[in-house]
Order: C-alpha cells, then structure tokens, then sequence
C-alpha cells in the first residue's frame, strides 16, 4: 500500500537529512607552508631588495627579427612527423659543443644565475647582492691519471680526490683586462658561524692567464669534514678596474694555518667595490672520503675533526609488574 495516496494532497513533508550528518560542517580551505610564511613575512620596500652588481649586459646576439624566425622555425621543426619519428630511434646526431656554445650566449648567465640563487650562493657571500655571470668559465682539475679531468660546472659533485691538484681555469678575456679569481667555502668553519675558508686567491691575472697572475693565497684542496655532508665550494671571477695593491692581505706562502684562512667576501668585496666587480661564477659540491683526513694530517698538520649526529635518547616508562589499564599514548 502507497502510504503517500492517504495524505492531503497540500501536506509537505519535511526533508529529513541522516542523523550523522545534521551537524558536519566542511572543513575550510587550509593555506600551504609556504603561504603561511609569505603571510608572516613584513615586506619593507625600503629594506628588502636586491642590489644589481653585475657588469653591464653584452648587446644582444640575435635581434627581434631574428628570434622570430628562430621560434616559427622550431614550430616547425616540432610538427615534423618524418623527424619525430627519427628521434624516438635515438638516430638525430647533435654537435652537443655548438648546442652549449648557443646556450651560453643566449639564456647561460641568467639560468647559471638561478642555480646560483637556488644554492643560496648570492645571499651567503653577497648579501643583499647578486650579480648576473656573463663571464663563462672553464674550470677543471688534473688528475693523477693525465688523460682524465674533474670539472667544475654549476653545482656537480667533486670528490676531494679528485680537486686534490690546482685547477685549471679558462676564460675569454682582453689582453690588456686584469681580473681576480677566488675560491671559497661558506660552509662547514670550525671555528666562526657562518665563516668562510679562501682556498684560493690570485689576483691582477693579466688576459685571462691565471698562472701570470698575483697568487695572495696559495691553493689548499677541499677538506670537508666527516659527517656534515656537502659542503659548496665556489668560484668568483672579479673584473679589475685597473692594478689593486693587495699587500695588506699578502702573507708568506704557503699558508699552512687553517686561522689564516678565515674570509669574508662580502667585505673583500666592499672594500675594493670601485675596483672589482662580480663577472664569472662556477661552483661545485663536495663531501668527505679518505683525502680529507690527508688534508688535514699532512698539509694542515692538525688533527681530523669527525661530527655525528646526537640523537635525543627516547623516553621510556618504567616497568610495572601489573599495570593498570592506561591509554597508549600518555
């Protein structure tokens, strides 16, 4: 029997949701990490910005017109059925050399740039700072076997072993350009927080030729220390203005002391900002193995410092022979 068919044709009934949820309420939308510390975060225009420290930008390699035919020929190049299929089969040859020579020239510096900003390079030497590489370098370290190089790119991982013998460093220059090169380490000092180690430092390098230069600290090899990971070491070309005097910081050499290896290069720079200024970067990343101990036993004749992790000791309850009933969790 229809139970509706004995109703008065204008009763209504109500609509009766179930019982469990009359009182669930949506959950509001909840903001991300990283928008609730953009929302913590007080911008001062007046304070909070970057400084532009680079040499002035090369004249663009390729004019509007150009770039346009560039793209509408990569559109095309890209809707090649006969092409696609050639390099799905891997059967495209490519001159990688030419391809990186093309990147350098057009968008390298501001993606080198980027990388530089992604490792906090610009914030931990420079400040408030940064500059963009327009100058490319060439980094590479011999190696016990002459037919092998280590290189230095933008981030790669060097192992101490293998940047254990003085780079070689190439770049294109003027004759008649003077230039400083520095390599530093903003992590792992043992002694000052948030100090700095100069592994290398030359100075009034005539054309481009590093080995003419005027070396004011003698190259040390990396020497991460066991147990705290990768440390950044990074290569800082400078554009001299003319000849710089740098017998204030000119000492005998070699520097053995690991206490007179202590930099700042956001003072060394501010110093000499009318003289210098920032034009090449490569870096490369390095933690411990068996020449780090060398490094330090036999160059820097001190002991090997060794760091590890001190873990809070979890907290226990007392054995009872007959516990009462508890919750788990208290």
């Amino acid at each position: 029997m229809n139970f509706v068919k004995f109703l008065k044709p204008n009763l209504t009934l109500p609509l009766i949701s179930s019982v469990r949820n009359i009182n669930y309420k949506f959950p509001m939308p909840t903001k991300n990490l990283k928008e609730q510390l953009e929302e913590k975060k007080v911008f001062n225009p007046l304070l909070d910005f970057k400084v532009d420290i680079s040499l002035p930008p090369p004249p663009p390699n390729v004019s509007k017109k150009e770039k346009k035919e560039r793209i509408m020929y990569l559109k095309k190049r890209k809707s090649d059925e006969i092409l696609e299929a050639k390099a799905n089969k891997l059967e495209i040859d490519f001159d990688l050399d030419e391809v990186r020579a093309d990147w350098l020239k057009d968008d390298g510096p501001e993606h080198i740039k980027r990388l530089a900003e992604h490792f906090q390079i610009f914030d931990h030497l420079f400040g408030d700072a940064y500059f963009t590489p327009y100058v490319i370098m060439d980094i590479f370290h011999p190696q016990k076997n002459e037919e092998l190089v280590a290189p230095v790119y933008w981030g790669n991982i060097v192992k101490p072993d293998e940047a254990f013998i003085k780079p070689q460093v190439k770049f294109k220059s003027d004759p008649n350009e003077l230039w400083t090169l520095s390599l530093v380490c903003p992590d792992g000092h043992l002694t000052i927080q948030n100090g700095e180690y100069i592994h290398w430092l030359v100075g009034n390098i005539p054309g481009g030729e590093v080995g003419k230069g005027e070396e004011i600290w003698d190259y040390l090899p990396p020497f991460p220390p066991r147990g705290v990971g990768y440390l950044r070491y990074i290569f800082v070309l400078y554009k001299q203005e003319k000849k710089i005097d740098f017998s204030s910081l000119k000492n005998k050499l070699p520097r053995l002391e690991l206490s007179d290896r202590n930099f700042n290069t956001l003072n060394f720079y501010k110093e000499r900002q009318d003289e210098l200024t920032p034009a090449g970067l490569s870096f490369f990343q390095s933690d411990w193995d068996k020449t780090s101990r060398k490094v330090f036993h036999e160059i820097l004749n001190m002991e090997e410092p060794i760091f590890e992790y001190d873990h809070v000791p979890k907290p226990l309850k007392k054995q009872k022979p007959f516990p009462n009933k508890e919750p788990f969790n208290l």
